[in-house]
């Protein structure tokens, strides 16, 4: 059964040719008409960044949660439902209430041109603006700087993640430009928590940064964050914590920790908030093991696993990850975007798996056909062969291995896709 704002959202995505064009008139047009309500929101804190945006927000959100603070949380992509996107006081958006406030913005935008994303940034302030809650968490779609989120003139903290090569086609080709678009949300006077950064990145953040006046609370300078002795230690310039590692897997996890940590020290939360972040966040397909449904059904002797990632920075966490579980014959299911860098995706994975399986997304306009994947995963070294489906390839990787561990991965598209259909 089809919600009613399925059908309003596919309306709305006529209404602009593009599907992303990086501009704020429009979204400055359309928050007029609807009485400006980014101007009546709860404290923000909003995040920009290459990788671990989703990760960090998930965990601020976590210790915020834990100290009985009422959180508004706004992410992108969703993965099994458009809901996931707008969380308000704790709990998603509810069908008739986002088919509402579709609704309402779509009259107050009168037939004009504008993209989904910025009608759904709209209705999601919108709904942020009527609700209660104690703060914010906006995480940007793409780059910062045009965004359709950057329409807070005074968040409360700004954020941003670590940065690199991605997305060139809308955000410049080097990194120094890349990062320039990310610091874009920037703001006069307001504290930024920057994570791990190469240097060329964090030297165009800082100079923003310091023409703003925007203190800046930076990884290595302001506080650091690494394991020993599997736990988390964290240090900034008011103590050490000494806690859990993270929930979420990986190693790349610390550091998105790290940042969320000095983002809770720096708004006066204390230690219990701070072990909450990094022991009760959740965020799907970010290496998420897969524990029931149909697919774990099909493979019950195997070890499944399910990540979104899709930039060579991704790859490398994701290798680092495959890394440190204990050993066992690692074979991919990969499906990804013509978008992509798909070389330097693969790359990293190569030393890590037995083989590969590639996967054309399905019901995806610019999915890279499964062959064009198995090719450049051959390229890199990897014994590759293209698949008719995700359930196809498991079959085959379980007939020859039925204890494998099994990763699905190479795009958000793809994992939601698995994350509807595993139930």
């Amino acid at each position: 059964m089809t919600d009613a704002s399925d059908v309003i959202l596919d309306r709305l995505m006529a209404l602009h040719p593009k599907v992303i064009d990086l501009s704020l008139d429009r979204m400055e047009r359309l928050l007029a008409a609807l009485g400006n309500p980014e101007r009546d929101l709860p404290p923000v804190i909003h995040i920009a960044g290459t990788n671990g945006k989703g990760s960090t927000q998930a965990m601020i959100r976590a210790g915020l949660e834990a100290a009985g603070k009422r959180v508004h949380a706004y992410t992108s992509p969703h993965l099994a439902r458009f809901h996931e996107r707008i969380r308000l006081a704790d709990t998603l958006i509810s069908e008739p209430d986002l088919a509402a406030l579709l609704d309402e913005v779509e009259a107050a935008n009168g037939g004009e041109a504008i993209t989904f994303f910025e009608v759904t940034t709209a209705a999601a302030l919108l709904a942020f603006a009527r609700t209660p809650a104690d703060y914010t968490l906006l995480e940007v779609g793409l780059g910062g700087r045009l965004d359709a989120t950057n329409v807070i003139e005074s968040p409360a903290l700004t954020i941003i993640t670590p940065v690199s090569i991605d997305h060139q086609q809308f955000l410049g080709e080097t990194l120094p430009e890349i990062a320039g678009e990310k610091a874009g949300i920037l703001k006069r006077g307001v504290p930024c928590v920057v994570g791990p950064q190469q240097e060329a990145g964090l030297e165009v953040i800082e100079a923003k940064a310091e023409r703003l006046g925007a203190p800046v609370l930076a990884y290595g300078q302001h506080w650091q964050v690494w394991e020993e002795r599997a736990r988390l230690i964290f240090q900034d310039e008011t103590g050490l914590l000494d806690l859990p590692l993270p929930n979420l897997p990986g190693p790349h996890q610390i550091s998105n920790a790290g940042a969320a940590l000095a983002a809770l020290r720096h708004l006066g939360f204390d230690e219990a908030a701070c072990e909450a972040a990094v022991t009760k966040a959740e965020w799907p397909a970010r290496m998420q093991r897969l524990r029931r449904g149909p697919l774990v059904e099909a493979a019950p002797e195997a070890e499944l696993w399910l990540d979104g990632g899709h930039n060579p920075a991704a790859g490398e966490m994701i290798a680092q990850t495959l890394d440190r579980l204990p050993k066992r014959p690692t074979h991919l299911i990969c499906g990804m975007l013509n978008t992509k860098d798909v070389t330097g995706y693969l790359r990293p994975l190569a030393a890590h798996a037995a083989t590969l399986h590639a996967v054309s997304i399905p019901g995806e306009a610019n999915t890279l056909p499964a062959e064009a994947t198995a090719e450049a995963a051959r390229a890199v070294g990897m014994q590759a062969r293209p698949s008719s489906s995700v359930g196809v390839a498991l079959a085959e990787i379980v007939a020859a291995d039925p204890q494998a561990r099994i990763l699905i991965c190479g795009s958000l598209y793809l994992a939601g896709r698995i994350l509807r259909e595993n139930g």
